[in-house]
């Protein structure tokens, strides 16, 4: 997210008055909520109200959910601009104010609420062996909330059977098999989700099960080896010497 400061502002949608100072943003806010989407450009205008206490210093100060902005020179006195370009979804739920710099009780702020979609539509490639656990993850964090169902080679997947499970927790919609088996659980996986503002979307898992491969502890096996192979060595030494004694007594 990127925070960009300037003097004017060409648009003000909305005014938000607090003691005396005035927050002003485009687009339009609703009370101190403001709605927009990612990708979007919002601007944001703190003024300081005719009315203000003349003793009290009139330079703002702008917070980014209580961390300072820094601000260009000349634009803190009187009135401050700030541009986020672009919103992300990282600036969903943050709080943005304005306070005096003189006294902090004389502050004013808008809330953002980011609309943004999944990241999904996209196809997994999974080689998995007998026997072993599979996990599959789907990408799930929006704004609003979305709904999610998991399907296997086009019909909704049967979770009382397979040694299925699923958990979600908002972030991550996940899919875990147990000791999978070729004959029940090779096939094409779909995590499919549902929102009320972007549609459908989807991620695809094309899982293969292969024949378990055994492997061999390689620590093991190599001091395995070695001992045998001492053990074989001290022997022919020793069998040597005892020929060359029978040969002496000879």
């Amino acid at each position: 997210m990127k925070v960009s400061v300037g003097v004017s502002l060409l648009l003000l949608c909305f005014v938000s008055h607090v003691k005396a100072v005035t927050v002003e943003s485009c687009p339009l806010a609703t009370g101190t909520f403001l709605r927009t989407e990612v990708e979007k450009t919002v601007t944001l205008t703190c003024m300081t109200d005719e009315g203000i206490d003349p003793s009290k210093q009139k330079e703002l100060q702008w917070f980014r959910n209580g961390a300072r902005v820094n601000l260009a020179e000349g634009n803190s006195l009187y009135r401050s601009s700030l541009c986020v370009q672009p919103v992300t979804k990282e600036d969903d739920g943050v709080i943005f104010t304005c306070q005096l710099k003189g006294d902090a009780s004389v502050n004013s702020s808008i809330e953002f609420d980011v609309k943004y979609p999944p990241d999904l539509n996209d196809t997994k490639e999974l080689f998995v062996e007998e026997t072993t656990d599979v996990v599959l993850s789907c990408d799930v964090r929006a704004n609003p909330p979305v709904t999610v169902a998991w399907k296997k080679d086009g019909e909704v997947l049967d979770l009382t059977s397979g040694n299925y499970k699923t958990t979600n927790n908002g972030i991550t919609a996940q899919l875990s098999i147990t000791k999978a088996k070729r004959d029940v659980h090779q096939g094409k996986y779909i995590c499919e989700v549902n929102s009320a503002i972007y549609g459908t979307m989807a991620r695809t898992f094309n899982v293969t099960v292969e024949d378990k491969v055994l492997r061999f502890p390689l620590g093991p096996t190599i001091a395995g080896i070695v001992v045998v192979s001492c053990t074989i060595l001290f022997a022919i030494i020793s069998r040597r010497n005892k020929i060359k004694c029978c040969r002496k007594s000879n």
